[in-house]
């Protein structure tokens, strides 16, 4: 069976990051559409990504946290 979305068929549609807590941690609040088996576009799919801020080297690197 086919998946339900493809990650070659979506598009960005508004995204918004903002501090989660402390200066290290942050969310990044996305609003994307996804083709489905036909083709066409589902809008206004919501999703919430974490992200962890770690310095190696003295550079600083935003890093994805695993989906809870």
């Amino acid at each position: 069976m086919a998946p339900a979305f493809a990650t070659t068929g979506f598009r960005i549609q508004a995204a918004i990051a903002r501090r989660d807590g402390s200066p290290t941690k942050a969310v990044v609040h996305l609003v994307w559409a996804g083709t489905d088996r036909g083709g066409t576009f589902t809008d206004r799919r919501i999703t919430d990504w974490p992200f962890t801020r770690t310095i190696k080297k003295g550079t600083a690197t935003w890093t994805p946290l695993p989906r809870t």
